[in-house]
């Protein structure tokens, strides 16, 4: 392997192996975080997991996930992610099993507001060069309004996107 993206790449392929292998039907995986930067050539950084959203899977799933190593299933309700955030996800097409989806570059901003930590900070220093800043705007909007989103987590998240929007003139 040549670089870091390939041997991220290359475990991911090896899911998909096994799904295959163990007769799975394929299935949907969202990443996001450092993992969804890597896979979708966003920025080039390293991430020691990978990052996704749950969205109902089941232990014979999770055989299959072990094939990453270390892995952070977040649920939607802690996660600022908006209602709408799969429509505008990008599939990997050179995954040809698993459906491989990486979130936008301002879905992913949005979701990094959660935490706002100095590697959240340096992230978005670099996708906000190439978003849409009326987009990631919308986002906000959307993710503010959702009613089931944890009171604790959307109170971090308001204050964490004011201090965003004065450091990176959103």
């Amino acid at each position: 392997m040549d670089t870091y993206k390939d041997s991220f790449k290359y475990r991911v392929k090896m899911m998909e192996k096994l799904a295959q292998i163990e007769e799975i039907e394929p299935f949907d995986i969202y990443f996001m975080g450092g993992s969804a930067c890597i896979l979708g050539n966003y920025i080039e950084r390293r991430t020691l997991d990978y990052d996704f959203i749950n969205i109902g899977y089941t232990p014979v799933h999770g055989r299959i996930f072990n094939v990453l190593g270390d892995i952070d299933i977040l649920e939607y309700e802690f996660c600022p992610l908006s209602p709408t955030f799969k429509e505008r996800a990008v599939k990997l097409e050179e995954f040809d099993y698993l459906n491989i989806y990486v979130l936008s570059r301002e879905d992913i901003i949005v979701s990094k507001l959660s935490r706002y930590a100095e590697k959240d900070k340096e992230d978005i220093k670099y996708l906000i060069r190439d978003c849409d800043k009326n987009l990631l705007l919308l986002i906000i909007r959307e993710v503010e309004e959702r009613k089931d989103f944890i009171e604790s987590a959307r109170n971090n998240f308001i204050k964490n996107c004011k201090e965003m929007r004065g450091t990176f003139h959103v």
